[in-house]
């Protein structure tokens, strides 16, 4: 892994003090029970037919088939902890601002841990796990910018006689709630959650970007990635079994949850502590 790790060094030596991009997918999370969309992994969500479960169109038709799979999907996120590329990319966040730099981390991930693991300067541009909203745009509950808390509705109900009558619904307009997630029929700049504007300012101007986990076929990958390749800006990818998206891009085949910690180790980023207590 020494080739490999130098590589990541390198690269926030380099900018440290200027602006490092990090974008995450799925692959990220994998070593915290989370199964991948597209990724090689036994449990992988791609398998399933999640362009079609995954839309508004399905919940429009069928909310309760809608709440049913995310329930059961839901359910590994829930009792989920950050691993050690978690809390690395915490410590390379606070060790670039100590260089005067400027970090940023954009994830895939509607799984929280990154939050839980401490990172600040975050976008999680498809939305939250731990969000539910109205689906009606203009309720101060939907979109463009209401949301509200999971936690603060009882699923029980639901989750033990799945029907019409059981779901949950929106205080203020009483229309069946949704997930807080882009879905894919729908648009990045659909909800203001999703921090699109502040992604395209970044792509646009980020100096090094670093993938970590994700498999470039979504449309934040893909306009991160061609905006750095116009701009012949240095581009790492960490993913143990992708593919390289374009022959400039350095593919790293190590695990990021052995490699980010080796690189704060190297780059003296000390790791700490998760919110989670993990």
């Amino acid at each position: 892994m020494d080739r490999e790790l130098q590589a990541v060094v390198e690269l926030f030596r380099a900018y440290a003090q200027r602006q490092i991009l990090v974008v995450t997918g799925a692959g990220i999370s994998l070593a915290s029970g989370i199964p991948t969309f597209r990724g090689s992994d036994a449990g992988a969500i791609w398998k399933k037919d999640v362009t079609e479960l995954g839309s508004f169109r399905y919940f429009s038709r069928d909310p309760v088939g809608s709440w049913r799979w995310y329930l059961a999907r839901f359910e590994k996120t829930a009792e989920a902890k950050p691993n050690p590329a978690h809390t690395a990319l915490v410590a390379l966040e606070r060790w670039c601002q100590r260089q005067g730099g400027e970090f940023l981390l954009v994830t895939q991930n509607i799984d929280g841990l990154h939050r839980a693991a401490g990172s600040q300067n975050l976008i999680e541009v498809h939305g939250r796990a731990d969000r539910i909203r109205c689906p009606r745009h203009g309720c101060k509950n939907g979109a463009p910018a209401g949301s509200l808390d999971r936690a603060g509705f009882d699923l029980g109900k639901f989750a033990a006689e799945p029907s019409p009558d059981t779901l949950p619904r929106c205080p203020c307009c009483q229309a069946v709630l949704r997930q807080h997630v882009l879905w894919f029929d729908e648009y990045y700049d659909s909800h203001r959650d999703y921090q699109w504007p502040r992604v395209l300012g970044a792509a646009a101007t980020a100096d090094a970007v670093l993938f970590v986990g994700t498999s470039f076929s979504v449309g934040v990958t893909d306009l991160i990635l061609n905006a750095a390749l116009e701009r012949h800006r240095p581009i790492v990818s960490i993913d143990p079994a992708g593919a390289a998206p374009a022959p400039d891009v350095v593919m790293l085949r190590s695990r990021a949850e052995a490699i980010l910690p080796a690189a704060c180790a190297r780059l003296g980023a000390a790791l700490a502590r998760t919110t989670a207590g993990t």
